[in-house]
């Protein structure tokens, strides 16, 4: 159910932030009002090991001026009255403890592993999160809104030696149509006949919640932990799910059947605080035949021999026929997740896409073949291979949005490390003499006087 995963290196933090407790303190740098301790030091750099990060030449020297440029932008946060906005502070930190409680396996294996109770690992979370969030405002409001136009654009590209345009790989950009297997009502009936057998079980306690989460429910994340989701607020959950949630009042009663995109859950109230709240849940999926599977099958097999027929355009098939909500809407075109274009490579692309396609030529239908959605649902698909353009040095026709984020970077860049040496004037700064001998990537730490405001 929660719709934001976050990244290994929350583990990292708090491991390296157990170790780093057994280092005998002190003060190395101070920038403003703000202490750099030796122990943030080694919490950085035990950290960068656990992320698997390439070594530092030199941790005492890299580490404590990347602490303070942060303190540098808290200290501008300061000036122009930035904060961070206390809900999204709570959603992420909430968001990020469910997930290393997922990792973990418990709360008390959680608590266990970083010598820490959760609320004291609630507390440094949130003290990050917030940094974070003040940091990338101040940022954004330094750099401004950087809109070039197509002419500064093909500028920067002609001013590029020819040696620094990156190589492009091959792309490719497709087109699908997906059909999900029709879900007989027999089985829709089966499912809630065996979510209001666990609501009876429960209410006349003759089982408990947990128990049944843990035995039967197909969300497994939940599942290990009694169906507990943690704490959510009502963007983190699918809507018909948070509707439901949110208006449940008594933690002894189970809520009614409710129906989402993930299948059929029945809903019980731990706790709320604030604007979010914590429930657990248990998930069944109407079972799908396979006589239904093979039906589907069949039904896109006839598809894409009408489509290569030229009785029906693909795109008029995919408005017709895909029930796949992320492109039935956009003539089947595939967006990439992660530059937010239609240009795949190989690696960026599902797997079982990527083998279908290798072999295609451009406006070939392939087989029909098994796909699985985000929600775990499976469905029959059928790829048109739009275009494949081949490896290449960027260039402006076929790479403009690529150059455009080059110089959006570029002058991203430029505009931040311009206010870092004018900020490193007017703050003041003060570096344990152990600890000077470096080479900064921004000199400006080290003044005259050592004192300056």
């Amino acid at each position: 159910m929660n719709k934001y995963f976050a990244t290994a290196s929350f583990l990292a933090l708090f491991a390296s932030s157990t170790i780093s407790q057994n280092v005998v303190d002190e003060i190395v740098w101070v920038v403003g009002d703000e202490a750099i301790l030796l122990s943030e030091v080694e919490e950085q750099r035990i950290k960068a090991q656990y992320d698997g990060m390439a070594p530092i030449s030199d941790p005492y020297c890299y580490i404590p001026e990347q602490l303070a440029l942060q303190k540098l932008y808290l200290d501008q946060a300061l000036i122009d009255s930035i904060s961070a906005d206390d809900k999204q502070v709570q959603q992420q930190v909430e968001q990020r403890i469910s997930y290393i409680e997922e990792q973990m396996g418990s709360v008390s294996r959680m608590e266990t592993y970083f010598g820490k109770k959760k609320d004291e690992i609630r507390a440094e979370l949130s003290d990050m999160v917030r940094n974070q969030l003040i940091t990338q405002q101040v940022q954004r409001k330094i750099v401004g809104d950087i809109k070039p136009t197509p002419a500064e654009v093909r500028r920067f590209f002609n001013q590029l030696p020819s040696d620094s345009l990156p190589e492009i790989p091959e792309q490719i950009e497709i087109q699908i149509i997906s059909v999900q297997p029709k879900v007989r009502q027999a089985a829709i009936d089966a499912v809630k006949n065996r979510l209001h057998e666990f609501q009876e079980r429960i209410e006349k306690g003759e089982s408990s919640f947990s128990t049944l989460a843990s035995l039967y429910s197909e969300d497994l994340g939940s599942a290990r932990q009694g169906g507990e989701l943690g704490y959510m607020g009502k963007g983190q959950l699918v809507p018909e799910f948070a509707e439901v949630a949110f208006a449940l009042k008594d933690p002894k009663r189970v809520s009614r059947i409710v129906k989402s995109d993930f299948g059929y859950h029945i809903i019980q109230l731990i706790d709320k605080k604030d604007e979010k709240v914590n429930t657990r849940h248990i998930l069944l999926k109407p079972i799908i035949s396979l006589a239904d599977r093979d039906s589907a099958k069949k039904s896109v097999d006839s598809l894409a021999n009408v489509i290569r027929k030229g009785t029906i355009t693909f795109e008029q098939a995919v408005l017709a026929y895909s029930t796949d909500k992320q492109t039935n809407n956009c003539q089947g075109i595939l967006t990439n997740p992660r530059t937010g274009d239609t240009k795949f490579q190989a690696k960026e692309m599902m797997p079982e896409i990527a083998n279908i396609v290798s072999t295609m030529n451009i406006g070939e239908i392939s087989r029909t073949f098994a796909m699985k959605n985000n929600n775990g649902d499976e469905s029959y698909t059928i790829v048109k291979l739009k275009n494949r353009i081949p490896a290449h040095k960027a260039n402006m026709t076929e790479d403009y949005q690529l150059i455009k984020n080059m110089y959006v970077a570029k002058k991203t860049e430029e505009k931040i490390s311009n206010w870092i040496v004018e900020k490193q004037k007017s703050v003041y700064v003060l570096i344990n003499d152990k600890w000077k001998n470096c080479t900064f990537q921004y000199p400006g730490w080290i003044k005259d006087t050592n004192n300056t405001k």
